[in-house]
């Protein structure tokens, strides 16, 4: 294994680094309608645990309101057992058809709780991307003890490593950045 390809490996952790902690801010409920909210919730569908998304169109025609509407209907009661059991704090209704979920705006001292909880998942995501930048080095370290690489492939390396986590962690202040603006806005 050489330095491009742990730095390679090292680019794609970090990657998905940053799209799980977008996931995971997106499924933070705000004041706001997103079909983030329900998108990733698993169904039983006929023995099958099956994502919302797959099993139903998702829509939020405004900002309070999330409209979901199965291509199979018998699913809609499953639907809304699973939207009951989660910690969204809304009630489903629906036509027979589909499911319209109201989203009641946030109280003051829920936004400030959100706020707290987006910046511990975000500080998570900074360790993550530190954690997978010490694996790599790690790695770098042990290729030049077994004399694969020099010292100075190993410092290049390791300089490029920071570039990395210094590039994802300005990413996840962003994402951070924006989505606390979403939830203190009213």
């Amino acid at each position: 294994m050489s330095v491009k390809d742990i730095l390679h490996s090292t680019d794609e952790k970090m990657k998905k680094t940053i799209e799980s902690v977008t996931r995971e801010f997106g499924e933070i409920r705000t004041g706001r309608a997103s079909p983030t909210l329900v998108e990733g919730m698993h169904i039983d569908y006929y023995g099958t645990s099956t994502l919302l998304k797959q099993l139903a169109s998702i829509s939020a025609p405004d900002t309070h309101l999330l409209v979901i509407q199965p291509w199979d209907p018998t699913v809609i009661p499953e639907i809304e057992k699973v939207i009951m059991k989660s910690n969204l704090g809304i009630t489903p209704s629906n036509d027979g058809k589909m499911i319209r979920l109201a989203v009641p705006q946030l109280s003051k001292e829920r936004r400030q709780e959100l706020a707290k909880v987006i910046h511990k998942m975000s500080e998570e995501g900074r360790i993550s991307l530190r954690t997978i930048r010490r694996d790599a080095k790690e790695h770098l370290e042990k290729l030049e003890k077994d004399k694969v690489i020099s010292e100075d492939e190993k410092f290049r390396g390791i300089d490029e490593l920071q570039k990395y986590v210094d590039r994802y962690t300005v990413k996840v202040d962003e994402i951070l950045k924006s989505k606390e603006k979403e939830v203190l806005e009213f």
